[in-house]
């Protein structure tokens, strides 16, 4: 009795209350309330490698599939995160997880990256919802099918940096002299 009373509570906790969505206002909707950006998986795959090969980015993600941080971990991080920013609708997100997972694993193979795609307890789960075994399958052996990694995504591949260029230290740009005298500094002739 007492664990189905504790259950029941449990359960309740981090839901939003019914009718929530009703109260926000109808004329400032956050970003995924409104109509998506992208409706294609063709269109949001293309944005996303853009996103995921831009220097920066490009260099943060491979040095954290370096660190072994689960493929499928930073396929869930980036969709969500565009899915707020109101990119694409739920349903597309859940769609492009596998074309994004391959494009991953295809940067991290070119630098010769040991790659986890999962975590050992959250085996084949992504957004909550169960991958085809099949499709877990492929993941892990990297087999990228034809046509998740096209002509032109292989030509631009070959101009990222290697991870040798990631890991070097960028020579730090020297800040320029101030050309008025800091406000902190002591006055002039005293």
């Amino acid at each position: 009795m007492f664990v189905d009373d504790y259950n029941a509570e449990r359960s309740k906790m981090g839901r939003a209350i019914p009718g929530q969505s009703l109260t926000n206002d109808p004329e400032n909707p956050a970003p995924y309330e409104q109509a998506p950006e992208m409706t294609s998986v063709h269109e949001a795959s293309i944005y996303l490698w853009d996103f995921i090969t831009e220097e920066e980015t490009y260099a943060a993600l491979m040095t954290a599939i370096d660190d072994e941080v689960p493929v499928m971990q930073i396929v869930q991080t980036i969709l969500f995160n565009e899915f707020q920013q109101g990119k694409w609708n739920p349903d597309l997100m859940l769609m492009l997880a596998e074309p994004l997972a391959y494009m991953l694993i295809a940067l991290a193979e070119r630098l010769d990256l040991d790659i986890k795609i999962d975590d050992d307890e959250e085996e084949g789960d992504v957004f909550g919802v169960d991958m085809e075994e099949k499709k877990l399958e492929e993941l892990r052996n990297s087999q990228i099918p034809q046509g998740f990694i096209t002509e032109q995504m292989a030509n631009e591949m070959e101009r990222l940096p290697t991870m040798s260029s990631l890991l070097e230290p960028q020579p730090e740009e020297e800040a320029p002299a101030p050309e008025q005298p800091s406000l902190m500094a002591q006055p002039e002739g005293q």
